[in-house]
């Protein structure tokens, strides 16, 4: 996956808002929380995304894949794929959709109806 494809997909997550901040970095954001970075590797593409426990233990140990750095240091659970073979871009986007629902759900319910999110 490239920036431009990796930006597209986020761009067309509900409620979705994007920076660049971080040296450069590709913040992709869901009711002001972060849910999916673009870059953070040397010299190499890299995306990062938040998980839950299980995937993140399932995940960390994967070839092309590893605890994002900064944030896993701190207790969070979110990977980074920053080298091959890493995850198919399917895969890929379903992590992100799953990063995008979990941080949406931590939002407040006021603010997710506000933002169109988790209604059923």
């Amino acid at each position: 996956m490239t920036y431009d494809d990796f930006n597209a997909y986020c761009r067309a997550l509900p409620a979705t808002t994007h920076v660049v901040q971080w040296g450069g970095s590709h913040v992709w954001k869901v009711g002001g929380k972060v849910f999916a970075i673009g870059g953070w590797a040397e010299d190499r593409t890299a995306f990062s995304f938040k998980t839950s426990d299980i995937a993140f233990e399932l995940l960390k140990e994967e070839p092309g894949l590893r605890p994002a750095p900064y944030l896993a240091s701190r207790g969070m659970k979110w990977i980074q794929h920053y080298a091959e073979p890493g995850l198919s871009d399917g895969d890929l986007k379903k992590y992100l959709l799953e990063s995008h629902r979990i941080v949406s759900l931590g939002l407040s319910k006021k603010r997710q109806r506000e933002l169109g999110l988790n209604q059923t």
